[in-house]
């Protein structure tokens, strides 16, 4: 019986961590339209940092948010910390971006055809390009991001670069069955702290449509 209740009391725990731990500054959207299995949405104008990783999946996407996060927690000019958002994107770098590319927020999102990959974290709202401090590490970029109309698709759990794969795969053949046509690569995004409840989790994946 201790066991059991002590069991309880852990996951109890574990979920209120992982509830205020993921509390943070989201990235503005509306929803467009609910389709079945996915979601349109518009996301706002907004402002990444960003960084462009040579690797595979688990390596890029683990480099990559060291990176960016160094930016945030006060690798800049001011020595200046800026507040984590969400998601974290990663998405592939398209070749002709490859030495350009970078962004943050969360979620953070992953481009899956190409072994560059591109992993961003949104800027909180408040900062605008000339507001936000520089970074000092060459390898992280602030770009400015315009308004797309995206697909989305939601799903929970762990995330690995076998399930990522399997809904980016769901989610295209969701999109050809409307006839929906694609402008993007597809990318993923992550909504939660590290070390939250699997059952907790927020996991994306998305593209941009016309």
């Amino acid at each position: 019986m201790k066991i059991f209740i002590t069991i309880i009391v852990i996951i109890i725990l574990w979920s209120l961590w992982g509830y205020f731990s993921s509390r943070v500054e989201q990235l503005e959207y509306s929803v467009i339209e609910k389709r079945d299995g996915y979601e349109i949405r518009k996301y706002s104008e907004h402002i990444v940092a960003q960084t462009t990783v040579e690797g595979d999946y688990d390596y890029a996407l683990g480099e990559g948010f060291r990176i960016v996060a160094g930016y945030i927690f006060g690798g800049n000019e001011k020595k200046e910390k800026v507040a984590m958002t969400a998601p974290v994107i990663e998405e592939p770098t398209k070749e002709e971006d490859k030495f350009e590319k970078i962004a943050m927020t969360a979620p953070v999102i992953f481009d899956e055809d190409s072994s560059s990959r591109t992993i961003s974290f949104s800027m909180p709202k408040k900062y605008t390009l000339d507001t936000l401090p520089t970074p000092s590490d060459s390898r992280v970029k602030l770009v400015e991001i315009p308004e797309k109309k995206m697909a989305v698709l939601n799903f929970s759990w762990f995330r690995s670069e076998k399930v990522v794969e399997k809904k980016k795969e769901e989610l295209k053949m969701l999109l050809e069955k409307d006839r929906i046509k694609t402008l993007s690569t597809f990318s993923y995004a992550g909504y939660n702290a590290p070390w939250t409840p699997p059952w907790m989790l927020r996991n994306e994946v998305l593209v941009e449509i016309e």
